[in-house]
């Protein structure tokens, strides 16, 4: 019989029997599985060792499914996972049709609500409490989120009504200084002095001791209540919490089962919003984590002993790593040029930028709105603003994007990494939308390099263009390989690039899509099928007099995008052929995402699903010919 307890939980009810020294025990079997586990898929590694105990801690109090645990950004729910029944497919973590790498409701009964951006708990769990007492049910609804999610603009809203509402339920605050990169802004100092108040917590924690000693009725109870109130204005400022509504319970280690169980305990008797602070280590357990926790937040695979990370040998430069060397490589010729992320400086490339030029590098914090408006704000001054941040993070800015920078038809460059299908992550990550989203609006100029080397000229076009904001997007992971000793030049704005020439058809392919392009083309050929290849480089505005010009010689186009094709490139191909008067006579085959969220997986497994291999599209290509 194995002498493990992680073999003997299989549930959370199996949780409630356990000794405090098997669930310490517990806690270091689970970080050791999320070790292997991660070191081979890659995943969240940080955030997840970090909150190990308090997790343990809150399966053992609370009574999942029947109350809600909702975790935020939920990269650090992987010990949730392991504890509700998902244990033996935790090493698929993250792989093709294996378990998610974030809460997912299709998953599990346990996953009260799916996430994969920042700063969304506090309102979701606001609206799963509002519907209880709507029902007049009775359950226990718990936010965890962590403090970088609290830089985020939807946080302090949902805060603002919960205290205003005092709905019943209860905000675990993972503290532990850091989202992805060391945390930034006024919040984060707050809670600094929230972790540091030892005085207040000192002498709380003696006069709670002290009363409890104490027989007294409730008259007397209410009085000493009172002292407490007043003592602790004489020692601290009251909690911004608190002034919001919400009763604030902490700080307490959450590395320490035995202090965390009486808190929550105590929380679930409160009537109305209550705040646990909980300061936990990010990576904790592993040293490599906790030396390196910005590194290892998101990590692929690596060696366990040494903790550094596998790569293939020979790879090319990543997209990444191309846009952050050109950007400082720019920003040394213009002083006018700032970079601009939202807690992602390792993520987006900028962390270079940050190191070189510090006075012009701001990190906002997880708060792309406020990104993209701080942005256009510097634009209106002459400063050119680069917001490099993740495509599907985008999304959060939509709004911002159109009001304050186009309906101004401001100079800003939006620079969108991880676009397309980013693998692993799966669809809460997909950048697949910016197309779509972007090409809708009025005086925005797209673009998309075919290679790593045609993306280093896409930015220095973007930093020299002031006619309106621009943006460019590209693909997570490594280039193609391009030579990257060409000499920076501008590209004219709106101009394809032919290259090849076909009389049976042209291929119209943007950004990641034109090596596949070629590839199909290749397949072609061996069919006896002459295929033209034209690199769009600009979805928006279109090279209409080469489209039309390929629409008369060949009388067949097709499209090819690694975006929706609902509103994305190929409807724009058409849109403009229409125009001309053009699509009676042309046949267009667009290639793209299909009207569905794709899952997790390898990217070319996920290419594979939805008919986007070169090999599928030369087959349907012939076909439809």
């Amino acid at each position: 019989m194995s002498d493990k307890i992680l073999d003997r939980v299989n549930s959370p009810l199996d949780l409630k029997t356990l000794t405090l020294a098997e669930m310490n025990q517990l806690a270091a079997e689970i970080r050791q599985l999320i070790i292997e586990v991660v070191s081979k898929n890659g995943g969240h590694l940080a955030p997840n060792l970090g909150a190990v105990e308090l997790t343990i801690a809150l399966h053992r109090v609370f009574d999942s499914p029947k109350d809600k645990l909702i975790f935020d950004v939920g990269h650090q729910a992987y010990i949730h996972k392991i504890l509700t029944g998902r244990k033996a497919a935790f090493p698929t973590l993250r792989k093709y049709k294996g378990l998610s790498g974030f809460p997912k409701r299709q998953e599990s009964e346990h996953d009260a609500f799916g996430v994969g951006h920042s700063s969304t708990s506090l309102s979701a769990a606001d609206g799963i409490a509002a519907a209880r007492d709507l029902k007049g049910e009775d359950f226990q609804v718990v936010a965890v989120i962590g403090d970088g999610a609290m830089t985020g603009g939807m946080s302090f809203e949902a805060l603002n009504h919960i205290g205003d509402t005092k709905r019943r339920l209860i905000i675990i605050l993972n503290d532990n200084e850091m989202s992805i990169s060391k945390n930034v802004g006024a919040m984060s100092q707050y809670l600094y002095q929230l972790r540091t108040g030892e005085t207040y917590n000192k002498l709380k924690r003696n006069v709670e001791n002290w009363l409890g000693d104490m027989k007294h009725g409730d008259d007397v109870l209410e009085v000493i209540e009172r002292v407490k109130g007043g003592v602790k204005y004489l020692v601290a400022p009251e909690s911004m919490f608190e002034h919001l509504g919400i009763k604030y319970f902490g700080p307490v280690d959450g590395h320490d089962i035995e202090d965390l169980l009486p808190m929550l305990t105590a929380a679930k008797r409160e009537d109305g919003p209550v705040l646990i602070h909980v300061i936990t280590k990010k990576g904790k357990g592993y040293a490599p984590a906790e030396e390196r926790a910005n590194e290892f937040h998101g990590t692929g695979p690596f060696d366990i002993a040494t903790g550094k990370k596998i790569s293939k040998p020979g790879a090319p430069p990543t997209y990444t790593s191309v846009f952050g060397k050109t950007l400082v490589e720019l920003a040394e010729k213009d002083k006018s040029i700032v970079a601009i992320t939202a807690a992602m400086p390792d993520g987006t490339g900028t962390n270079l930028f940050a190191k070189r030029f510090p006075d012009r590098f701001f990190d906002v914090g997880i708060a792309e709105q406020h990104a993209v408006t701080f942005a256009a704000g510097l634009a209106t001054e002459g400063i050119k603003p680069v917001a490099a941040i993740y495509s599907t993070f985008m999304q959060r800015a939509y709004d911002q994007v159109i009001h304050d920078i186009c309906m101004q038809n401001l100079p800003v460059k939006l620079c969108m990494d991880r676009a397309g299908l980013v693998g692993d992550d799966g669809y809460t990550h997909h950048g697949v939308f910016d197309y779509a989203y972007l090409i809708p609006m009025p005086n925005m100029t797209v673009m998309a390099p075919k290679d790593e080397n045609e993306l280093r000229h896409m930015l220095w076009t973007a930093i020299e263009y002031n006619d309106g904001p621009i943006s460019l997007r590209y693909p997570r992971g490594s280039g193609v390989g391009a030579d990257l000793s060409e000499p920076l030049h501008t590209l004219p704005i709106g101009k394809a690039e032919t290259l090849r020439e076909g009389s049976d058809l042209t291929i119209w392919a943007i950004g990641s899509m034109v090596a596949e392009a070629e590839k199909t083309a290749d397949l072609l050929t061996a069919k006896g099928i002459s295929a033209g290849v034209v690199n769009m480089r600009f979805a928006k505005p279109l090279d209409e007099d080469l489209l039309c010009e390929n629409a008369a010689k060949t009388h067949r186009i097709v499209t090819m995008e690694e975006g929706v094709l609902k509103g994305g490139v190929g409807d724009a191909v058409m849109e403009a052929l229409n125009s001309y008067g053009l699509l009676h006579m042309t046949a267009v085959l667009p290639f793209g995402i299909p009207d569905e969220f794709i899952s997790q997986g390898d990217r070319k497994l996920l290419l594979h699903d939805i008919g986007l291999m070169p090999e599928q599209m030369a087959e349907k290509i012939s076909h439809w010919l």
